[in-house]
């Protein structure tokens, strides 16, 4: 039978009520940066068109000392976050610690969900294109060596990529697939000029294969199936640099 563990519940008799909010990962990594028992940013709570309006601002000086892992200066992290509300609904959720001296303890119970996301400025989506291209770098590592391969290998007529490369060639007709990068500077400018597009549009504008720019552009927008703009793609809400009709909508009645 595994050890009992004693719960200190001071914390339901003060009836202290505790956020959950979900962080982006970049955003903790710069909290992890500042001082102990130092500002990490401010939250400011308004009212807008009777609506409540949450929202947490990183202090600069956690801004200006840039992205972790990023060795460009002018690459700095977004200070405005709004908080996007959600009910705790019928869960009964509560926020525990645990120290040497005081074992585990009650902090208290969750009254309020969010997520804390970031504004969509020119700032944040530097910051998300430089992100992406990390992630898409190859993990291969050339090295130098110090002596000469004496391994023989047997000479091959043509490599098997190659003759890959050639059937994709024929299927696909003059359209060779770019750098995934490019083909996403491409469809980011795109949706600058114009919200919607399908994907003959797209093709024509990006000069890739069908298949291949759908998989790019799942990642980075949404499909519209129905309504007036049935058969198109529209970037993702992060992504975005205008409010949908629908969020115009919402703020209209609100």
């Amino acid at each position: 039978m595994a050890d009992k563990m004693e719960v200190k519940l001071s914390g339901v008799k003060q009836s202290k009520g505790v956020w959950l909010v979900k962080v982006p990962k970049y955003l903790s990594q710069q909290w992890d940066k500042a001082p102990e028992k130092g500002e990490v940013g401010k939250i400011t709570i308004g009212k807008k068109q009777g609506k409540t309006e949450v929202c947490f601002s990183l202090s600069e000086e956690l801004s200006a000392l840039g992205v972790v892992g990023e060795t460009d200066a002018s690459l700095q992290v977004p200070r405005d976050h709004p908080f996007t509300m959600h009910t705790v609904g019928g869960q009964t959720m509560a926020v525990f610690s645990q120290s040497e001296a005081d074992g585990v303890s009650l902090e208290g119970t969750v009254v309020h969900r969010a997520e804390c996301r970031p504004a969509v400025t020119d700032k944040y989506m530097k910051m998300k294109k430089l992100k992406m291209k990390e992630s898409i770098k190859p993990q291969r590592l050339s090295q130098q060596l110090e002596r000469a391969v004496t391994t023989m290998f047997k000479p091959v007529a043509n490599h098997d990529f190659n003759v890959e490369y050639e059937k994709k060639k024929k299927s696909e007709g003059k359209m060779v697939r770019a750098e995934r990068q490019v083909v996403l500077d491409m469809l980011f400018s795109a949706f600058e000029k114009h919200q919607y597009y399908n994907i003959k549009d797209l093709v024509d504008i990006t000069k890739q294969p069908v298949t291949y720019l759908k998989e790019i552009i799942r990642d980075i927008g949404t499909y519209n199936s129905k309504g007036a703009r049935k058969s198109t793609w529209e970037l993702k809400p992060e992504y975005r640099h205008y409010q949908s009709a629908e969020e115009e909508e919402e703020m209209q009645t609100g």
